[in-house]
């Protein structure tokens, strides 16, 4: 593999002012062989001015977080990151690549999660080149191969987890988004090592059941609502009764055989965990009757 190597290069300024005093001294040389009628010496200017107009093509500029690829005959000749107006050799060929934070966005993509239900997921990837020798030369577009291996990346991320978990331990897409953006965020970073990008962060961004089974989801969602909300009523209520018991016995307000104890319970428990408010009624016999 190309790796990046640092080349410092001359200053541009510097350059400027020594290739406009010999352009000029050039000129002055060919006005003044011609007058003279002296043309060898008019030819030696007329040269030497051409060598001063090729060299004027070695001036650059490098603009901040950005880094130049210089290029000579096909060989890779360094990368020059030093911000301002530079020079180098005039036949070096100069790719600009941004070193500059980026952010790519995929569409929504359509997959199966871990279960085989289809779901819609986007993400967002935050990115940045750090070696511009491998982003240059080890991928034809670079930027073309962040975002295919990108969505790659979370295709496959989207196809290893579940939309959700119904166990304690499980990682799922939907309860889990720190778990899985590292996941994320390294899968892609492994496949873009190659080309010289470092991945500052990767997140999910959209993440919904397909359309054509959303609403079943939705359905049993709440019915898992449901579920748990009725277990935590009846836990509730059992808890209460089981107090009440005790209390009617520790402070002996009244004895109750096996088969009062069970009607109480029943009808504590219908009091406690019916939807709507129970209707009572008075009993003005005795305790049996």
């Amino acid at each position: 593999m190309i790796k990046e190597i640092r080349r410092k290069v001359n200053s541009g300024y510097l350059f400027l002012g020594l290739l406009a005093a010999a352009q000029l001294i050039g000129a002055y040389g060919i006005f003044n062989g011609l007058r003279a009628l002296e043309f060898p010496m008019a030819i030696f200017w007329a040269l030497l001015s051409v060598v001063v107009l090729v060299c004027w093509f070695g001036l650059f500029m490098v603009n901040p977080n950005e880094g130049k690829v210089l290029q000579i005959f096909g060989k890779y000749a360094g990368t020059a990151r030093d911000p301002g107006l530079r020079w180098a050799n005039p036949f070096y060929a100069k790719k600009a690549v941004s070193l500059r934070i980026r952010n790519f966005e995929s569409g929504k993509l359509k997959v199966n999660d871990s279960n085989g239900s289809p779901i819609e997921i986007g993400a967002v990837v935050v990115w940045k080149v750090v070696d511009t020798a491998e982003a240059v030369f080890e991928v034809d577009d670079f930027e073309e191969f962040v975002t295919i291996q990108s969505e790659a990346a979370l295709r496959n991320l989207a196809t290893s987890y579940p939309y959700e978990t119904h166990a304690d331990n499980e990682i799922s897409l939907r309860s889990d988004p720190k778990a899985i953006a590292a996941s994320l965020r390294q899968e892609i970073q492994e496949r873009l090592e190659k080309a010289g990008v470092e991945v500052i962060e990767a997140r999910i961004s959209h993440l919904a059941y397909a359309q054509e089974i959303a609403h079943a989801m939705l359905r049993r969602q709440q019915a898992s609502a449901i579920i748990a909300a009725r277990r935590q009523i009846v836990e509730g209520a059992v808890g209460m009764v089981k107090m009440a018991l005790h209390e009617l016995k520790e402070q002996d307000v009244v004895e109750l055989d096996e088969e009062r104890k069970a009607a109480m319970v029943s009808n504590l428990l219908v009091v406690l965990c019916s939807e709507e408010s129970a209707q009572p009624v008075l009993n003005t016999g005795t305790l049996h009757n």
